[in-house]
C-alpha cells in the first residue's frame, strides 16, 4: 500500500498530556496512541512531531501566562514536556508559542498536504491548523487521532474547524490510510 500523500504532523504528542496531575491533561490521549501509531507508520520519514517548550524567559502576555501557570515553568514540569514515544529519526520542531505552524515547519513540509494528529484539539491542534490553512497549505485533520481537553471542547472544535472546509479537512485515521 502506498504512502499518504503529503506529511504528517503530530501536535504535542508529550507526557504533560498524558500524565493525570497534569493541568494539561487529555484524558483520550492514551486512546489516540493506537491511532497515532498507525499514521506515523504509514507517513514514515515524512512523519514531523512538534513539542511544546517553556522559553527561558517568557516575554510579553507569555511572562502573564507562566506567572499564573508556573507549574509549567517548575523543574518538576521539564520530563513531562518529552515526547510520549520515542521519535526516531523523525524531525522534531520544537516551539514556545501553542501554534506549531513556525516558519521551521513551515520551510519543512512546504506546500502540504498536511495531515494533523495530536492534542490539544482545542489548543495547540487548532492554533497550528488555522495559520497552515491560512498559508494556503491543505490540511486534514484526523478527528479520532487527536485529543482535547474534554469530549466537548474536542467536538466544538472539530465542528469549527469543517467550517474551514476546502482549507481545512476533518477526517478519520482509517480515511487517511484508505487513501494511500
Amino acid at each position: 500500500m502506498a504512502a499518504p500523500p503529503g506529511w504528517l504532523v503530530v501536535v504535542d504528542y508529550q507526557e504533560v498530556f498524558r500524565d493525570p496531575t497534569s493541568p494539561w491533561t487529555t484524558p483520550r490521549f492514551d486512546e489516540i496512541r493506537p491511532r497515532i501509531r498507525s499514521l506515523v507508520d504509514a507517513f514514515g520519514a515524512r512523519t514531523v512531531f512538534t513539542r511544546f517548550v517553556v522559553p527561558e524567559k517568557p516575554v510579553g502576555a507569555w511572562a502573564d501566562y507562566y506567572e499564573r501557570y508556573d507549574y509549567f515553568a517548575a523543574e518538576h514540569a521539564l520530563p513531562l514536556l518529552q515526547l510520549s514515544e520515542d521519535p526516531g529519526n523523525r524531525t522534531v520542531v520544537d516551539a514556545p508559542t501553542f501554534g506549531k505552524w513556525v516558519p521551521e515547519l513551515a520551510e519543512l513540509v512546504g506546500e502540504g498536504p498536511l495531515t494533523v494528529a495530536g492534542v490539544a484539539t482545542d489548543c495547540c491542534v487548532l492554533s497550528t491548523v488555522l495559520p497552515a490553512a491560512d498559508a494556503g497549505v491543505p490540511v486534514r485533520v484526523v478527528a479520532d487521532a487527536c485529543a482535547g481537553a474534554d469530549d466537548e471542547a474536542h467536538e466544538d472544535t472539530l465542528r469549527i474547524l469543517g467550517c474551514y472546509a476546502p482549507l481545512v479537512e476533518v477526517t478519520t485515521t482509517a480515511e487517511v490510510l484508505s487513501a494511500g
